[in-house]
């Protein structure tokens, strides 16, 4: 008998698996699930790729808005709103009203005085009314003042003769003269050491027509010395230029006819240059300041013929 061969099983795994059978409907599943991961993929890829776009339009957006702005304020600055009408004037018809105020935009000075300093103004003399009331310079709105200065007496000086032939008074009590100022505002630092250091330009001095001090006018209509005045008003001469006229002899001049009285107001205008500073703090004094607005201010100077200065207060030193 043949010898018996015992059965043999192999421990060794098998190289081919084989996997269980697989429905219908999960195929389905997993080939839906891959086409949607695929569909995820290419939109991010699509938005990423939009961004750049969106904010290069948004960019020529903002570029556009900003170059509208730019064209409609040059527009705006083109045209400038026209000119408010001068104060205490009033006009019967449009059409003269815009003549006016196209000849008076073209010839206005820098002197022009502000509605509030003309408010400031005019309640003063409305207070003081009837008054004596002396003016360095001639402007429109003086020759108003003087109409409200009913019942007073009100004198104007002005250099300029264009003016005064341009400018004239209904009031009777209202007088212009023509004056001359000979010294140019260049001369103004000369004429401050002169005053100091000269004992003939002191408050104490003789009169104004005989002074010898540099700064004395002596030549003005012998009313403006006999007369004791309530108000004066310095806004003349121009004092524009180093070369125009200058108010340093004005000031001066005011200064020392307010001490005549025995309470005068001294209004210097255009107080923002150097001369009007100057000279308003050194015959005027800053203790003497009552009030102000704008360029205008206002000194309230009482009786002191006898004193040898014009302030309590030491003078700023010049050098």
């Amino acid at each position: 008998m043949p010898p018996e061969v015992p059965h043999y099983r192999s421990s060794v795994t098998p190289l081919v698996r084989f996997s269980p059978s697989v429905s219908p409907e999960t195929q389905l599943n997993q080939l839906y699930r891959h086409k949607c991961w695929r569909g995820e993929t290419n939109m991010n890829f699509s938005a990423k790729k939009l961004i750049p776009f969106l904010v290069l339009i948004l960019s020529i957006i903002s570029v556009l808005r900003l170059v509208r702005i730019s064209i409609t304020t040059t527009s705006y600055s083109l045209h400038p709103l026209p000119a408010s009408p001068p104060l205490g004037d009033s006009c019967s018809n449009s059409s003269s009203s815009t003549k006016f105020q196209s000849k008076k935009s073209s010839s206005m000075s820098t002197t022009a005085l502000q509605k509030k300093e003309y408010q400031l103004l005019s309640n003063l003399i409305s207070q003081r009314s009837p008054c004596n009331l002396l003016i360095f310079g001639l402007e429109p709105e003086y020759l108003s003042l003087s109409s409200i200065n009913a019942g007073g007496k009100t004198i104007i000086l002005e250099d300029d003769g264009t003016k005064i032939s341009t400018m004239t008074s209904d009031s009777n009590a209202t007088r212009i003269y023509k004056v001359d100022y000979e010294v140019p505002a260049k001369e103004a630092y000369n004429l401050l050491k002169h005053a100091r250091e000269t004992p003939v330009c002191a408050p104490s001095s003789k009169q104004l027509q005989v002074s010898k001090c540099q700064l004395a006018l002596k030549h003005l209509p012998q009313e403006v010395y006999e007369l004791k005045w309530d108000v004066v008003v310095v806004d003349g001469p121009s004092g524009d230029k180093l070369e125009a006229p200058g108010r340093m002899a004005a000031i001066y001049t005011a200064s020392m006819l307010a001490r005549n009285g025995n309470t005068t107001d001294v209004l210097v205008h255009d107080v923002d240059r150097t001369i009007e500073k100057w000279f308003s703090w050194e015959f005027l004094c800053d203790e003497n300041l009552v009030s102000s607005k704008g360029k205008l201010w206002n000194f309230r100077i009482t009786d002191h013929i006898n004193s040898s200065k014009f302030c309590l207060a030491e003078a700023v030193t010049i050098v």
